[in-house]
């Protein structure tokens, strides 16, 4: 009897502990927005962990860092979220870079932020991959937990505006194509201003 009692606790145990501690889906969900910060940038002088709630004002920028608000203001954002020491995280940044450059995708954001990561490691990342685009550097996970980071590559497509518009995790958008099929509508969509 007492063995049957103790099983029954370990299961209900069990289900507990998967039901509140499941990992919640990382990212902000479709049709939110964004949650706005400022990053250093990892090719700028600029040293420090990331303002989770900047100004939202060119005069009050400081164009050593990666301010959210204010890229969203001028138009759609793809915004990558990765960590240095993982090949394909790194890869998925030299997807945007390839995307960034392309003519048709005119007017669409790309930028990028290694978590949980060191200005110098993320300098190095952006010089060994020619990376052009913004990407900046959280170095104490300040961002990472305010997007609930727990996968990698993890990217937020937003509309102008911030509306997020789609979340893609994992791999498969480590091809170039299938990535620009979610891209492409964020071209006119979302608010002006």
């Amino acid at each position: 009897m007492v063995g049957a009692f103790a099983a029954v606790l370990v299961a209900i145990f069990a289900i507990y502990s998967f039901t509140a501690h499941a990992p919640s889906s990382a990212g902000v969900a479709v049709g939110r927005q964004l949650h706005f910060f400022s990053a250093p940038l990892a090719a700028s002088t600029l040293n420090g962990d990331a303002n989770l709630n900047p100004p939202c004002t060119l005069a009050h920028h400081d164009r050593r860092a990666l301010n959210v608000c204010l890229l969203v203001k001028r138009g759609p954002l793809v915004l990558d979220f990765f960590v240095t020491d993982s090949t394909a995280c790194e890869r998925e940044v030299s997807t945007l870079q390839s995307l960034a450059e392309e003519p048709s995708l005119r007017g669409v954001q790309f930028a990028a932020v290694a978590i949980n990561a060191s200005h110098a490691a993320t300098a190095r990342a952006v010089r060994k991959h020619g990376w052009t685009i913004p990407v900046a550097y959280d170095a104490d996970g300040g961002v990472g937990a305010l997007y609930g980071v727990t996968a990698c590559p993890m990217l937020e497509l937003s509309e102008r505006g911030g509306r997020v518009a789609d979340r893609l995790i994992g791999e498969h958008w480590l091809n170039e194509n299938a990535l620009e099929a979610r891209v492409r509508p964020l071209i006119g969509a979302g608010v002006s201003g």
